[in-house]
């Protein structure tokens, strides 16, 4: 048995104290109201004498039919509660999850403080991901200066494959335009009909900062359509050099600029802080490489704990309101209060 209404949170709590105060004020009205009676008689005239003068003594009745009244209001506001009776169990089933990840392919992400390089252990770890997670929908973009994108599916094998077969030097463009990447993921998200029944999640894994567009901008529409933005940071502060890798996937030297300097990466305060504000935006996680990891593991950790608990299939009882039961009883008793009376009817006399 339950309540319809939580009478232990406002305005639950509320409407509990009115019902008890009223059900008890009404006792008390009739208690001091027979006091008061009393009172009457015994200002009338000497209390033996009186009762000599009454043909019959309604105290009794007085008393059942006040009983009635109370018990009626009472179980009267008891139907208000809207009281609530089990029947049976029913299978929810489980909530599904669209993941779209978001893998930047910048030059950048040859770097190798992560071993064998920022974007090879990048993509062995989302493959990793997609796995642990069977029963989810997957999408990609792959980004540098523009996006390339593979829409949602049910096929996790697919998108590692897309990861998979493509390298920072196949990229079109070069840079690091997060902004459009985003942008690119919301349009999945909204392409796909089911997809706002869903729980929707953009994993951002990048080593760089935006510098043209408003990546915390695109966070923040992401966030106004429930959608959450977890951001791995590959790379920090400290400067790391960007190897020049061959169309073969060998590693044939160090990139150099106009000027002959080897090339290196690192990401700025502000571009940390552009990171950390994507993820905030949407209530998302922010996860920093640390001692060679990428952290991808960590946000894999967390999908893979929710698929099982809060978005699993779960079994839940079901409850029928029986507001009816209380509210005939305080029906039934008012009719019988009625037909009490404080005497006994005269029976008419036959001549």
């Amino acid at each position: 048995m339950r309540f319809g209404y939580d009478l232990l949170a406002w305005p639950g709590a509320l409407a509990l104290a009115f019902a008890v105060a009223l059900t008890l004020g009404l006792t008390i009205a009739l208690i001091a109201g027979s006091f008061a009676r009393s009172r009457a008689e015994a200002r009338f005239g000497d209390p033996a004498m009186v009762r000599g003068l009454l043909t019959f003594d309604a105290t009794l009745r007085r008393t059942i039919k006040g009983s009635l009244l109370v018990v009626a209001v009472a179980c009267a506001l008891v139907a208000l509660a809207r009281p609530q009776y089990g029947t049976g169990h029913r299978l929810v089933p489980a909530t599904n999850i669209d993941v779209v990840i978001v893998l930047d392919y910048s030059k950048s992400m040859y770097a190798r403080d992560v071993v064998p390089s920022r974007t090879a252990r990048a993509k062995a770890e989302v493959a990793r991901l997609i796995s642990g997670l069977p029963g989810a929908r997957f999408a990609a973009v792959a980004f540098a200066g523009e996006p390339m994108s593979f829409p949602l599916t049910s096929d996790g094998a697919a998108i590692s494959q897309f990861f998979r077969q493509l390298e920072p030097n196949d990229m079109p463009v070069g840079g690091t335009a997060t902004a459009r990447a985003l942008e690119r993921a919301r349009e999945l998200l909204g392409r796909d009909p089911r997809s706002k029944d869903h729980v929707r999640v953009i994993l951002l894994v990048t080593d760089g900062e935006d510098l043209e567009g408003d990546p915390v901008a695109v966070a923040q529409k992401c966030a106004a359509e429930g959608t959450i933005v977890d951001v791995v940071q590959i790379g920090g502060r400290a400067p790391e050099i960007i190897p020049d890798v061959g169309a073969d996937g060998r590693v044939i030297g160090v990139r150099k600029d106009d000027r002959g300097k080897p090339m290196t990466t690192e990401l700025s305060a502000d571009g940390e802080k552009q990171l950390a504000s994507i993820a905030s935006a949407t209530g998302g996680m922010i996860v920093r490489s640390e001692q060679g990891e990428t952290g991808i593991d960590k946000v894999a950790a967390r999908l893979t704990k929710m698929m099982r608990e809060e978005l699993s299939e779960r079994v839940e009882s079901v409850f029928d309101d029986v507001f009816y039961a209380p509210l005939g009883l305080a029906a039934l008793l008012l009719i019988v209060e009625a037909l009490v009376f404080e005497a006994p009817r005269k029976r008419r006399s036959h001549a």
